[in-house]
């Protein structure tokens, strides 16, 4: 089959995408940012249309010639019309698919209790009767929580029950719930686009297993080798005090924790497993939530994280590129440039700039880069948690804590862009030049204000740049001779090796 995945840039679509052509199937990938697909393993197996799910005249020339149509787009978190948003785009998608003449829709949602539901719930239910009600056979999952490496959900409980030995929890805790590994859901996706028989109906998807979250925390400590947890549950904590406290103990923002608070709230129990009827479970069972945290656990030991909650982009984070012109029509640009001679090759430099973030840190005053990230985190932005998908390596559109990498040029540049709440638009660039045979190091902190606030914000901190950047530029370099990374910045006393910025007025940075 022809196959259209949108959301291909988000954790289950960038998943599912090796999982189709494994299975035979061609593959087009519906993305806004065609760029943020360009570093994927699987880039070159694949089409690419560029397009917005709103987009009537982009959808429609996505889904020219295709069989089945894979419907992964939620927005979590975004504020109050997000609803709204999610409604229009799957009523164009829908309506494209119609014209299309699309065999079938697939459409992941979310496992819908009998009691009161959550916003973020009742969209993912309406978006999914929208499908149901079009002329195209649609095929709903509806699953609960969905445990593998780098999920939202997994990361959630992987954090809260590392860093909290005792905890007092909010009563969702205590609330059923029947969680599905990542690799039974893309199965399932999978399936789909071969059966043949014309469905249009809705399936509850889970694992064999029914329990509670705290029992979840528990059986994630044993296969952890955690020693028990003690949860004391209490009735105090709201959904929205939940989120928050989600969010400073997990690397999960409170904007993405919200939802999946809100949705633990009500059983998420399944009312039927029909699926079986078409999809026949595998010879050894679904598998249990145990073997889940398992296969998670090794894959986040051994650094084999194909995509993480992180890869799909942040509500309210910007997006911009940065732009080409430099003036940019007359727009106010701050730049602090800087460069640095370094005594070694060009790769072992790049080595160090790829590993930047993350465990390894960013070379400067830890405690300043941390309490910058708690900033973010209490007015609502990502926070410093987020960490790397991959220690080593880095691809366009991968998150490192709170940058998005927006364009790697390996050996040469990276160029990060900043998701902290900021009122502008800001990027971070380190590359690795030549001048007169040796290498130089040349590191960009590039802002473009918003209004007064942008100006005044960009002033304010002006002054700290020095304790920041300056001892960035060294300890890289530092980090590069000595033939490794550092976590920490290396004790005052820089080399005196020339100064290098004649290389950025030669146009070597820039």
């Amino acid at each position: 089959m022809r196959c259209l995945v949108t959301g291909a840039t988000g954790y289950i679509g960038g998943r599912l995408v090796p999982e189709l052509l494994d299975a035979g199937h061609e593959v087009r990938c519906m993305a806004r940012s065609a760029g943020r697909l360009r570093d994927q393993p699987w880039a070159s197996l694949v089409e690419v249309a560029q397009a917005d799910a709103s987009d009537a005249e982009r959808v429609a020339e996505a889904l020219e010639g295709v069989e089945v149509a894979y419907y992964l787009i939620h927005t979590m978190g975004g504020g109050s019309d997000f609803a709204a948003a999610d409604r229009e785009a799957a009523t164009t998608f829908a309506a494209a698919c119609e014209r299309a003449g699309v065999r079938r829709v697939v459409y992941l949602g979310g496992l819908v209790p009998d009691e009161r539901l959550s916003p973020h719930l009742r969209s993912r239910a309406e978006v999914g009767e929208i499908f149901l009600n079009s002329s195209v056979p649609a095929v709903v999952l509806r699953a609960a929580v969905i445990i593998g490496s780098g999920s939202a959900s997994f990361e959630m409980l992987r954090h809260l029950t590392e860093r909290l030995p005792v905890m007092t929890t909010p009563r969702w805790v205590a609330t059923r719930t029947q969680p599905i590994a990542i690799r039974d859901v893309l199965r399932y996706l999978v399936a789909w686009a071969s059966v043949e028989e014309e469905v249009n109906r809705s399936f509850d998807i889970g694992g064999p297993d029914v329990l509670t979250y705290a029992d979840m925390m528990r059986a994630y400590a044993e296969v952890a080798g955690l020693p028990p947890r003690l949860i004391i549950p209490v009735p105090l904590l709201s959904p929205g005090l939940s989120s928050h406290w989600v969010g400073l103990v997990t690397p999960v923002p409170a904007g993405l924790a919200r939802p999946l608070v809100e949705s633990l709230r009500n059983e998420a129990v399944c009312g039927e497993h029909d699926i079986a009827r078409y999809v026949e479970d595998p010879p050894g069972g679904l598998i249990g939530l145990r073997r889940a945290i398992e296969l998670a656990l090794r894959r986040v030991k051994e650094a084999k994280v194909l995509t993480r909650w992180s890869s799909a982009s942040t509500p309210g984070a910007p997006s911009d590129p940065l732009p080409t012109d430099p003036g940019w029509a007359g727009g106010s640009l701050y730049v602090d440039a800087r460069a640095r001679r370094v005594h070694t090759s060009p790769q072992a430099l790049w080595t160090v700039i790829e590993a930047v973030g993350g465990e390894v840190g960013w070379y400067s005053l830890p405690l300043a880069w941390s309490l910058r990230g708690l900033l973010d985190r209490l007015v609502g932005g990502v926070g410093l948690r987020r960490g790397r998908r991959d220690p080593r390596r880095l691809r366009v559109g991968d998150s490192v804590d709170f940058w998005r990498v927006e364009e790697v040029e390996p050996g040469r540049l990276l160029r990060l862009r900043a998701e902290m709440r900021l009122p502008g638009l800001a990027w971070l660039e380190m590359r690795v030049l030549t001048h007169r045979g040796e290498t130089v190091y040349g590191q960009r902190a590039i802002f473009h204000p918003r209004g007064l606030a942008g100006h005044l914000y960009w002033w304010s901190v002006a002054p700290f740049h020095s304790l920041i950047f300056g001892p960035m530029l060294r300890n890289v370099a530092r980090a590069a001779e000595r033939g490794r990374s550092v976590s920490r910045p290396s004790p005052d006393g820089a080399l005196r090796d020339g100064d290098p910025q004649d290389a950025v007025a030669e146009g070597a940075v820039g």
